[in-house]
């Protein structure tokens, strides 16, 4: 066991012996319904924590612990936490009551300004304003102009996988694969810089970025030492990101805002947004700190979040061979009636495309549950018939279990089935809370529909031209690995071949080296 191991479980032993006598005896002096765990340290998350359970079966245990009750309470490590299962509850948290529940834990309490100064993690009127300056980023005329961004990265990565990859090594762990795609979108849409990762996966930001967002075991102690007792964490300088990687990418934000500035370039990407306010009245300018901040977050979860959401479409299409075929047929067709001119108008046009998405969306959301902190008293009702209110105040938490609401059979027929087609009343799941897969409220995710787009666009130009299969190493039916990442046995192994049956339109252009987009 590594040093930092041994250290941090002594002082999240001894810590939370003392916050268990201030704690956890929290829900049983106010009667309220709770989930009384095994080991009272470190809660529920006991057997998460040390790898003998999945988050899934976590998050689906907890949230049938009592079936009929509106919410109950969890031990989360030593935090008494309000586990919401009303749908109406939940709306009125995340929206109607947004002022009560305006902020999440994030990382703000700690010492780490790349971490604590995002989007993510930043409260109160610094996130209003934060949110209000990168907002512009995301509408539709910034996402067609970062289109032509993202396909040339998914045109470079698909004719990479058609075209150069040898029979003997067409088994692969395509969420590895993804994550070159994702870092190659985020370091063009987001800082600037052109990088095909798949020829050169020894670059600095693809290392830096699978180092800053591996969840290895160490990490996870610290991220729960400093969930926990983030004073401590403060005072014992622990930081999850190492010096060097914040360092490179504080780096790279200086130069491309210098170099811009000496040789008067623009370009379509947040930071160019960033610097567009500079000098401007009334506009809050951000720092290099605050800057590097924002576009670390962006990397930060579109590297992994977004590569897993692919992975997992892409398991499902290998796993359901008539939806792929399906789907090949619709990318087809639009290369047939567009003469392989692929647009940004054309790609949200797509109809079955969506469902597929969608529907892997809502089995495996890329976050399994929700936070909010409760910033002035909220009555919630009762919790069942019979029991009291009970009125939350300042500084409580509470959680949405995302994963298990998209896996109940209350709101889904069939919830375990992977079947888009159950997307086509789209109306019935906007702006619900029971699909959830971007958040909801004014927190929700900013950059959803750049992930979507992202995803969008990567299997369009996947799907054109390769055939996904299942191969020895595919997990059938899926397991996922125990531990606090959703993630399945043994990662994404798919077997990815040129397809036979190519489009003629496309056959012609990869034969002349042009690739239209």
């Amino acid at each position: 066991m590594e040093y930092w191991t041994i250290l941090l479980s002594i002082v999240i032993g001894s810590l939370g012996i003392h916050y268990l006598f201030r704690n956890y005896n929290f829900f049983k002096r106010h009667g309220v319904i709770h989930y009384t765990p095994s080991v009272p340290i470190l809660g529920a998350m006991t057997s998460v924590i040390f790898r003998r359970t999945s988050v899934v079966d976590f998050i689906d245990k907890i949230y049938n612990f009592n079936p009929n009750a509106k919410y109950f309470g969890v031990y989360a490590t030593t935090n008494p936490v309000f586990w919401l299962r009303d749908p109406e509850i939940i709306k009125s948290i995340l929206v109607k009551n947004f002022e009560a529940f305006p902020d999440r834990r994030g990382f703000a309490d700690l010492n780490e300004p790349l971490l604590a100064n995002n989007l993510f993690s930043i409260r109160g009127q610094k996130w209003r304003d934060v949110r209000a300056l990168l907002s512009p980023s995301f509408t539709s005329s910034k996402m067609k102009m970062m289109f032509t961004l993202m396909s040339e990265c998914a045109v470079d990565f698909a004719n990479f996988l058609s075209t150069s990859v040898p029979a003997e090594k067409s088994d692969m762990e395509i969420k590895d694969a993804f994550t070159k795609y994702t870092n190659d979108v985020i370091a063009t849409c987001a800082f600037g810089i052109k990088i095909d990762s798949m020829k050169d996966p020894t670059n600095k930001f693809y290392v830096y970025g699978k180092e800053a967002t591996s969840f290895f075991v160490t990490r996870t102690f610290k991220f729960l030492l400093l969930s926990t007792f983030p004073t401590l964490g403060r005072i014992l300088d622990i930081k999850l990101i190492d010096d060097h990687v914040s360092g490179f990418f504080k780096d790279i934000i200086k130069t491309t805002i210098a170099t811009r500035d000496a040789e008067n370039i623009t370009r379509p990407d947040m930071i160019q947004l960033m610097m567009d306010i500079r000098g401007k009245e009334g506009r809050r300018e951000l720092n290099i700190d605050d800057m590097t901040a924002q576009a670390f977050i962006f990397f930060f979860g579109g590297f992994d979040t977004t590569s897993t959401a692919m992975s997992f479409v892409a398991h499902e299409l290998a796993a359901n061979p008539d939806v792929q075929i399906k789907l090949r047929q619709e990318i087809d067709k639009v290369l047939e009636e567009s003469n392989g001119e692929v647009t940004y108008e054309t790609i949200n046009q797509f109809e079955y495309l969506d469902l597929v998405i969608n529907e892997t969306l809502r089995l495996y959301p890329p976050v399994a549950f929700l936070e909010r902190i409760c910033d002035k008293a909220y009555e919630l009702p009762p919790a069942l018939p019979g029991e009291k209110p009970f009125t939350m105040k300042k500084g409580m938490i509470c959680w949405i279990p995302v994963f298990a609401i998209h896996h109940d059979a209350k709101y889904y027929d069939d919830p375990e089935k992977f079947r888009p087609e159950r997307f086509l009343d789209n109306k019935m799941y906007h702006n619900s809370s029971f699909y959830m897969p971007f958040g909801l409220g004014p927190r929700m995710c900013i950059a959803n529909r750049f992930a979507m787009l992202e995803v969008k666009v990567l299997l369009f130009h996947l799907l054109a031209r390769c055939e996904l299969k299942p191969c020895a190493k595919t997990t059938l039916p899926l397991k996922f690995q125990k531990g606090l990442v959703m993630m399945p046995e043994g990662g994404f192994w798919l077997n990815v071949q040129r397809r036979s049956d190519m489009h003629p339109v496309l056959e012609s252009t990869m034969a002349n080296g042009v690739v239209n987009s």
